[in-house]
């Protein structure tokens, strides 16, 4: 590919990005994410991403919330979370739901290990009306 038209390609990407990223910010607050790797004490998996599930869709705020096991760790969930704001998720753990799932899925929790803070910018599932 000539070095212009890759060039021009290379502008035209930041371009939707950062025309992605207006769409989704909101007043000026970027959107927060969260991915986290969680182990279960061994043979609890399951039950522990039941008690993560349950009721997450009334959470203010939250635009996508993922929990997926692990296929090489039979012990393991990645939760991958995106906010509207750092404020949203902070107010969330004050929930009953969330409050009543951090309870229930304590004991089942052997450990947390490769966790990131992350700054969504847009993607497929993310809708900039509800940001």
């Amino acid at each position: 590919m000539p070095r212009r038209e890759f060039l021009a390609l290379g502008a035209a990407a930041v371009s939707v990005t950062q025309t992605a990223r207006l769409a989704f910010a909101r007043d000026g607050v970027d959107m927060y994410g969260l991915i986290g790797k969680m182990t279960a004490v061994a043979g609890r998996r399951d039950e522990l991403a039941a008690i993560l599930l349950a009721g997450v869709g009334e959470m203010p705020g939250c635009l996508s919330y993922i929990v997926a096991t692990d296929p090489a760790d039979a012990n393991a969930i990645w939760i991958t979370e995106a906010w509207d704001s750092k404020a949203s998720h902070d107010a969330s753990l004050s929930l009953p739901q969330v409050r009543d799932a951090i309870a229930k899925g304590k004991p089942l929790i052997a450990g947390f290990s490769d966790g990131a803070v992350t700054t969504p910018v847009g993607g497929h599932g993310l809708v900039a009306g509800k940001v």
